[in-house]
């Protein structure tokens, strides 16, 4: 979708062409039936998992699956070993490509500009400090983790109510879909997208286009935590900060997520990502209040 849509015209675009466009992409377009069914299987046992939140829960999109640390080049905590098991990862997936003659890498400034995929931990301490409860309910959306034991460990200490499509559903169940990386991410997409909150942790089309079709299902409001990855590893990287001060700036983070889940498209953005306002109205016509303070105090 994304190389076709990317030869698409998104400014100067009769209004009438970007609604048919939403309509087409938000309410015409259906996975298959299967995936369909499963996907929405999968929803009704997650807010089974969330009945003391009406149902509510997060949905986390974690990227730290091995080729994505590895692509990254970034560094983590896992010493020579982990060091000899990303290096062997670039070399599998991307043979050469990261030993080219005058390729400098500078896991460091990757870091510092927000490049490096979140850790499970790392999300667990975001979460905790913009005020979630440890008894939230919260779907991970992810593919294999890297080093899983070791690393989602923190993250399950911290929200001991972790979900996730292969624990939701039966070996029997999840078998059609395994060795299929795409209808794994259907059945993911379909989860986040009745989440209560989603919460993105790296880029890339999955995101994007969720972020869009929630603005599109909830009037405007894409009810999403976006993190300013640059500024976490500034505050990460303060050993002497304390969590009072930590907890305030992630309050801080979240809010200004809210305000920009409200975001209008811009001439040149996608309407896919932004569908307000050509695809959104209300009769005052303005965008309604976001009320997700008021969901998130329910955590």
């Amino acid at each position: 979708m994304s190389p076709f849509a990317n030869r698409l015209s998104h400014s100067e675009v009769p209004l009438t062409i970007q609604q048919l466009r939403c309509f087409a992409n938000f309410e015409s377009l259906r996975f298959a039936e299967p995936i369909g069914a499963v996907g929405e299987k999968l929803v009704a046992r997650m807010k089974e998992q969330s009945v003391k939140y009406g149902g509510k829960y997060v949905a986390v999109h974690l990227r730290f699956e091995e080729d994505m640390v590895a692509f990254s080049c970034c560094l983590y905590d896992g010493g020579e070993e982990e060091q000899y098991e990303l290096d062997a990862a670039r070399e599998r997936g991307w043979r050469g490509k990261f030993r080219r003659p005058g390729r400098v890498i500078r896991p460091d400034v990757n870091r510092m500009n927000g490049k490096c995929p979140m850790t499970p931990l790392e999300v667990g301490l975001m979460l905790r400090g913009m005020g979630f409860q440890n008894d939230t309910p919260i779907f991970i959306a992810s593919g294999k983790i890297y080093n899983a034991d070791k690393n989602m460990a923190p993250l399950h200490q911290m929200f001991p109510f972790l979900y996730t499509k292969e624990t939701l559903l039966s070996p029997e169940e999840l078998m059609p879909f395994k060795n299929f990386s795409s209808r794994l991410a259907a059945l993911d997409y379909t989860v986040c997208l009745e989440s209560e909150v989603f919460v993105t942790t790296q880029g890339g089309n999955f995101p994007q286009f969720l972020m869009g079709h929630r603005r599109y299902i909830n009037n405007g409001h894409a009810k999403t935590i976006k993190p300013d990855k640059r500024k976490l590893a500034l505050l990460l990287g303060a050993p002497d900060m304390s969590w009072a001060t930590f907890s305030k700036e992630m309050q801080i983070m979240q809010y200004r997520s809210d305000v920009k889940g409200h975001e209008l498209r811009k001439p040149s953005a996608s309407i896919y990502t932004c569908p307000a306002p050509e695809c959104l109205c209300s009769q005052s016509g303005t965008l309604p209040e976001s009320n997700y303070y008021m969901h998130k105090q329910d955590y």
